[in-house]
């Protein structure tokens, strides 16, 4: 039952239709290009502004203590941007999973920050809270500017990209995969080709793309390998998304999905989700 009134703000997972490192800083983040895809399984977000300036979660999150909840961390950056007296309670109803590479944390984070800006009477617009969001994590950016995007440098430079409409295949392994033993794997490639997004097309990205992160993934995590394993079966497609644990596979119908969703072995987790164009709150 929720804490808070109303129906709450969405927050969409993501899913990265591919993955390449194409190179390193010297402040040691990784240079990335990937194309990113919302789809409609998300978690939702309740606010009640607080006029005595308090910024507080009101439900308990399995897995996520309060400190280190990116939508709390939102909130306050938010405020000590802006320097506004108005506070926040926050309810979190979580159903994006956790480590699995769908971004549910970065997307809680730009939901906040957009549902804010307007509650607060901000007016900061969606240039600004992008940038406020890349110092929260680099998927955040994305999050913010809401929609279908080819995505470069550590995840701040976004263009848009058209995709026909598809539906998803997600498989959730038992596990929880940190991105910094990901990144910090010696096996990793970080000298992929970059592309130009002029040269492709949504048809061009199957076979011509990769996730740089999945051989890191499984081999050091063998029930992401079994999964995806599995879906490669179903379908050539099938490929990790983000650095994982989640692998995933998309396919032109609903029914192709679902049908698929269905014959999988009774000890994997999985949904179908279908992926959206345009953020929920994106104008």
């Amino acid at each position: 039952m929720a804490v808070l009134p109303g129906p709450g703000y969405p927050a969409p997972a993501k899913l990265n239709l591919f993955l390449h490192v194409v190179g390193r800083r010297e402040d040691g983040y990784h240079l990335l290009q990937s194309v990113f895809t919302l789809i409609d399984r998300q978690d939702t977000i309740r606010l009640r502004v607080r006029e005595d300036g308090v910024i507080a979660r009101v439900n308990d999150v399995a897995g996520v203590p309060e400190a280190e909840d990116l939508s709390v961390r939102a909130a306050r950056l938010l405020q000590e941007h802006t320097g506004t007296r108005l506070g926040v309670d926050i309810e979190l109803e979580k159903r994006i999973p956790m480590g699995g590479g769908l971004g549910g944390g970065s997307s809680d984070a730009a939901t906040v920050l957009r549902a804010l800006d307007g509650l607060w009477g901000l007016g900061l617009g969606t240039e600004v809270l992008g940038a406020l969001g890349q110092r929260l994590g680099a998927d955040v950016p994305f999050f913010v500017f809401g929609r279908t995007a080819w995505v470069e440098g550590i995840g701040e430079r976004l263009r848009p990209f058209e995709l026909p409409p598809r539906w998803y295949v997600v498989l959730v392994p038992p596990v929880h995969v940190p991105t910094p033993l990901v990144f910090g794997a010696p096996e990793l490639t970080r000298n992929t080709e970059p592309l130009k997004m002029e040269d492709f097309s949504a048809r061009d990205l199957p076979g011509a793309t990769r996730n740089d992160l999945e051989r890191v993934v499984v081999g050091k995590f063998p029930e992401v390998a079994r999964c995806l394993t599995w879906l490669k079966g179903k379908s050539g497609e099938a490929r990790l998304t983000g650095s994982g644990g989640c692998v995933f596979a998309g396919f032109d119908q609903r029914e192709q999905a679902e049908r698929v969703l269905r014959e999988r072995p009774a000890s994997m987790e999985g949904f179908v989700a279908q992926g959206i164009a345009k953020h929920p709150l994106a104008s």
